[in-house]
């Protein structure tokens, strides 16, 4: 189920022998065929995006990026083309026939990209990293909001967002297969916020050497707490809570003051958690059928049977056929 490790692209067609094409000098990483522009949009672990006309077999263009480019999704009624990388970063790109503009750099996680999904009705952007985290991008928007969403405990390989039921679907290398509650309000994390003394106590942390010797006192381990950013030292954020309206399904470093302000019904999960028992490398499914199939480095497929849940919520009755 995984692309071969080869920097070709072969093209098949009913009524001609396979062409074969070298857009890459390296492993070809994702690509996507668009039917409309009459083009194959390919990544590759040569540090490049290309884009070739399947009529003529002709190169239209190439963007080469700093680290290897991992995974690729692409709106075709826009062309505009969205590249995770290995260095964490998701460039957006407009094509064009021979040219091609760079139109932002989308920056969140903390490890290497590992797969995209677009959704072009609600235009919603979603990655999942290494990081074991999945962002949500809300690009039609236009105002950089972003959502974390922090519920595995490998990095995550595969993501699907159903539209009618406005859930998000991903898969971890671990078989970990979370859903996400996408119908509801949330709130974005914030930004962590730097200081040289814990916001709280005012106590210095430990690069701080002119307040240390100033008070006569040893400087503490910097924190953050996940609620309202602030830089803290370990005794001011000794608490662990849920957060699922931030995204937190797991407990996570709070500092004391916000760990009072939660109360028992925030702690409301809006995810479920399912075990896929084998290494998810990669997913899709067919919501009208209410069937799912992942594969992983186990060489084993599994089909999912959803059907008892479809049209209400894909978060219960999983089970493999």
């Amino acid at each position: 189920m995984s692309l071969p490790k080869s920097n070709h692209l072969v093209f098949v067609s009913f009524q001609t022998f396979p062409e074969n094409f070298i857009p890459h000098q390296n492993r070809v990483s994702d690509m996507v065929f668009s039917l409309e522009s009459e083009w194959v949009v390919s990544t590759g672990h040569d540090k490049s995006v290309s884009w070739m006309c399947t009529q003529s077999g002709s190169m239209l263009g190439r963007h080469y990026f700093t680290a290897w480019a991992s995974c690729l999704q692409y709106d075709h009624e826009t062309q505009h083309a969205f590249v995770g990388d290995y260095s964490g970063q998701i460039t957006l790109l407009k094509l064009e026939k021979q040219t091609y503009s760079t139109i932002t750099t989308l920056k969140g996680h903390e490890g290497s990209i590992g797969t995209l999904w677009w959704d072009p009705v609600q235009r919603l952007l979603f990655s999942g990293a290494s990081d074991h985290s999945v962002i949500m991008w809300d690009i039609g928007g236009r105002k950089g909001r972003t959502l974390l969403l922090q519920g595995h405990h490998e990095r995550v390989q595969s993501l699907r967002y159903l539209q009618l039921t406005r859930q998000l679907v991903s898969c971890s290398a671990d078989g970990g297969i979370a859903v996400w509650n996408m119908d509801t309000q949330r709130e974005e994390a914030p930004q962590w916020l730097d200081s040289d003394s814990c916001q709280k106590c005012e106590q210095p942390f430990f690069w701080n050497i002119k307040q240390m010797w100033d008070t006569k006192t040893l400087g503490l381990r910097q924190h953050h707490c996940r609620k309202c950013g602030k830089a803290v030292c370990g005794k001011c954020s000794s608490k662990r809570s849920t957060f699922p309206i931030m995204g937190f399904e797991f407990p996570v470093r709070v500092c004391d003051a916000c760990f009072d302000t939660i109360k028992e019904e925030d702690r409301t999960p809006l995810a479920t958690f399912h075990e896929g028992k084998h290494n998810i490398a990669h997913m899709d499914m067919d919501p009208s059928r209410g069937l799912m199939v992942t594969c992983g480095s186990d060489r084993i497929v599994k089909i999912w049977d959803m059907t008892q849940v479809v049209g209400c919520s894909l978060a219960t009755g999983f089970s493999p056929r």
